[in-house]
């Protein structure tokens, strides 16, 4: 993650703007003075740069919640603040000139907000989960130039290796996302997908939870599959494949091909080293047979007036609200110059969203980013809303 490790942290006057960031305000950990949050905004990216003790070391980075899609305008902020503070810099692994400069004009990588207002509409579409080096994305995209393919990772030099493949190879059919495939398949329109790719995902066998493969995530893919579309997943692990075959064959409907070590046209490095060991390689391979009704989902993420005074809002720290369906964890509190913020988890157990809310007097709204539009989030949503209105 980029970050600047500095000897002392000085804070600049807010808003202030150099070299084309923008710094409108910070916000104070209530329970950690060593942390803070920048907001930060370079071109349309707003987000937070995090100030924080971590080893006995200063460190000036990106926030993790917030961390937008560019790397570059992350490095733009970061050295455009320490320059501003006039802060000491001891160590940094952000460049000072921008490496692979072609990556800059690369239209490929969109965030959630892209795909949640202007889901592609009208094309043969594939999705592969967890891309990793891209050869089998690809390979399948420049083979296949009339389908739209949709590689998601949350590995940043994985996405910057496709990105920088897709220029040098001027390939167009690609779009990249940086998030949690379980929760993007929320959002996509039913009978949308052609295939979904699963291939060599983290077996978690010590947190099984953590898994991709579950039932929620079968019982999405069946609602975004096209009738004969196919949920393929690809393995070498042999406890995840006892746990997907049994996972997938648990609904009372499904249509299951299985083959071991089967050979397609494009594998991984690893995949390569693991023919050589002469590792059993499986692949489970879901047919949808089922058209599905249309996705509805009705609400909003707008607050009603807030009631709750700033002190009891900063006293939500470490409380969690359960309901039917998902939680609420008030994870962290902060105090604004004009207001307060909060940092929770919210939703499904299984998938949660993390997020900030700032409230200023009887005023609320998420940063940088409403949550995604899901059935858990939007009644965690309902749950905080009746809370900070009293």
């Amino acid at each position: 993650m980029p970050h600047l490790h500095i000897k002392e942290f000085k804070e600049i006057e807010f808003p202030s703007q150099s070299d084309g960031a923008s710094f409108y305000f910070i916000a104070k950990n209530a329970s950690y003075q060593e942390e803070r949050l920048i907001c930060a905004k370079v071109d349309e990216d707003e987000f937070f740069l995090l100030v924080i003790d971590e080893e006995g070391k200063k460190l000036l980075k990106s926030d993790k919640l917030t961390r937008p899609t560019s790397v570059y305008n992350v490095h733009k902020a970061l050295l455009s603040y320490a320059n501003l503070a006039g802060l000491e810099i001891i160590a940094s692994n952000v460049p000072h000139h921008q490496k692979n400069i072609h990556l800059r004009e690369v239209t490929a990588l969109k965030d959630i907000t892209y795909f949640a207002q202007n889901f592609p509409q009208n094309k043969k579409i594939r999705i592969e989960v967890g891309f990793g080096s891209g050869r089998h994305l690809l390979h399948q995209a420049s083979n296949n130039p009339d389908i739209l393919f949709i590689g998601i990772e949350i590995h940043t030099p994985s996405i910057e290796q496709v990105l920088k493949q897709t220029t040098i190879q001027n390939i167009n059919n690609i779009l990249v996302l940086n998030y949690d495939a379980r929760l993007f398949m929320e959002l996509v329109p039913s009978n949308a997908i052609e295939k979904i790719y699963v291939h060599f995902p983290v077996p978690w066998d010590k947190k099984p939870h953590r898994r991709v493969i579950s039932a929620p995530f079968i019982e999405e893919a069946r609602r975004i599959l096209n009738v004969g579309g196919t949920l393929e997943l690809r393995t070498d692990s042999e406890n995840y494949y006892a746990y997907s075959y049994e996972t997938f064959i648990a609904p009372n409907k499904t249509t299951l091909h299985i083959n071991k070590n089967k050979d397609i046209a494009v594998t991984s490095k690893y995949e390569d080293r693991w023919k050589k060991m002469e590792k059993n390689i499986y692949d489970l391979t879901m047919i949808n047979d089922e058209e599905s009704l249309e996705l509805v989902l009705e609400g909003s993420f707008d607050f009603s007036e807030v009631r709750l005074k700033p002190q009891a809002i900063l006293d939500l720290y470490k409380t969690v609200q359960r309901f039917d369906g998902g939680f609420l964890n008030f994870e962290r509190s902060y105090t604004l110059e004009d207001g307060v913020m909060l940092r929770l988890s919210m939703g499904s157990f299984d998938k949660p969203e993390h997020v900030y809310v700032i409230i200023r007097g009887e005023d609320a709204h998420y940063f940088a980013k409403k949550p995604l539009k899901s059935r858990s989030n939007l009644l965690a949503h309902k749950f905080l809303n009746e809370t900070l209105h009293g």
